[in-house]
């Protein structure tokens, strides 16, 4: 029996002239995802893009898989597909949801008609497939307010659709639609989770990491790599830079004030984030700094950390407390790998007692202090020279 992913429109129903612009990302994004999967043709209509399968040995759950997790969708469902009339229509719904009705015991049909040519009205195809069903699985019985399995039937222009029930999807709107920003990832909980939710409002990410070698291990470097991966079915393919950043923490440790070490880092680390940026079109950085989780994240250590920047800092956690947080690292699969026991540079040289109120007046007094600007250049110049693609 021909199959069909169907994927209802969510925000993208309501872009007006707009609409057809990211409807066609939507699709392009969802092209790239499923390509190495086998042939597939797109079409939309009514708010819905319809997924089409080219090729009979295409794995369909892995298809299904892939396609919830592009954003622009907030419902997902396979369909099966079948001529419009009623003949075509009961013995596709007995063969593609008789497995379900098989072990059900409630069910009711629910019908949507929009191709008004269609002879049954919505109400007069449920009365009618659902005697038929009946009929067929005599041991069910109809439930119209809390069926176990809810046949679908949708009369569209061009076929009939049959379906056992939407399933969510990933919501917002295509990645690529709200131009480029540089996420700052860290190998902890929150900053996967702030890479997500920027993508999920169409921003097209790229990330980057700072290592420090002998300090940081190459496990806390994989730890990181993974995390990318693990956002990537969601963000797409990503572009991860990854910052030579030992000669700089030594020389803050040497030059600076202990209690503004870890200011000065985050300083000097959108520093060198705003310069790789400006290189490749990138327009705002991503962080995952949550306010008052540590000292770094203080109102004033931000106020301190945003003088260092000319780009908007963009911090999607930054109200939430960590539970909810934690929530969505478990939804995106991430969580698992940022408890893992690998330390990042952040962690290095950590002051006993930092300063939480610190002025920006001492903090720039202190890393004007030491010429920073030959080794802010070449950690940049380096990194530049082997960053990679993470996704596909």
């Amino acid at each position: 029996m021909k199959e069909i992913i169907l994927l209802k429109e969510g925000e993208i129903a309501l872009k007006g002239l707009n609409k057809r612009q990211f409807e066609e990302a939507f699709i392009k994004n969802l092209r790239h995802r499923l390509k190495p999967l086998g042939k597939f043709e797109y079409t939309r209509a009514q708010s819905l893009i319809y997924c089409i399968p080219r090729d009979d040995d295409i794995d369909m759950d892995e298809a299904v898989s892939r396609a919830e997790k592009v954003f622009g969708a907030v419902a997902i469902c396979r369909a099966a597909v079948t001529e419009k009339n009623m003949d075509s229509i009961s013995a596709a719904a007995i063969e593609y949801c008789g497995e379900e009705l098989e072990y059900a015991r409630t069910f009711k049909v629910c019908a949507k008609r929009s191709d008004k040519g269609f002879p049954l009205n919505s109400p007069q195809i449920c009365m009618e497939l659902g005697g038929i069903l009946s009929e067929k699985f005599p041991h069910l019985t109809v439930d119209v307010k809390n069926p176990q399995v809810t046949v679908n039937v949708e009369i569209r222009d061009t076929a009939a659709y049959i379906h056992t029930g939407n399933r969510p999807a990933a919501g917002g709107i295509p990645v690529g639609t709200s131009g480029k920003a540089m996420l700052l990832l860290s190998g902890g909980i929150d900053s996967p989770v702030a890479g997500y939710m920027m993508a999920k409002r169409g921003i097209d990410i790229s990330a980057i990491h700072y290592v420090s070698p002998p300090y940081t291990s190459e496990r806390a470097l994989m730890k990181v790599e993974q995390l990318c991966e693990k956002i990537s079915p969601y963000c797409g393919d990503t572009a991860f830079y990854c910052v030579p950043f030992t000669e700089i923490q030594e020389a803050l440790r040497g030059n600076c004030p202990e209690e503004l070490f870890t200011i000065l880092m985050r300083r000097i680390m959108m520093e060198i984030a705003q310069r790789i940026c400006e290189a490749n079109g990138i327009s705002a950085l991503i962080t995952g700094e949550s306010v008052g989780q540590v000292a770094s994240q203080t109102m004033g250590a931000i106020v301190c950390t945003d003088a260092a920047c000319c780009m908007p800092v963009f911090r999607p956690v930054i109200g939430m407390d960590k539970t909810e947080i934690v929530e969505i690292a478990r939804k995106i699969d991430t969580f698992d790998i940022s408890i893992q026991p690998y330390e990042d540079c952040c962690t290095v040289f950590t002051p006993k007692h930092p300063k939480t109120k610190p002025s920006l007046a001492e903090v720039e007094a202190a890393q004007n202090s030491f010429d920073f600007e030959p080794l802010i250049s070449k950690a940049v110049e380096e990194t530049v020279k082997k960053v990679i693609k993470v996704g596909g």
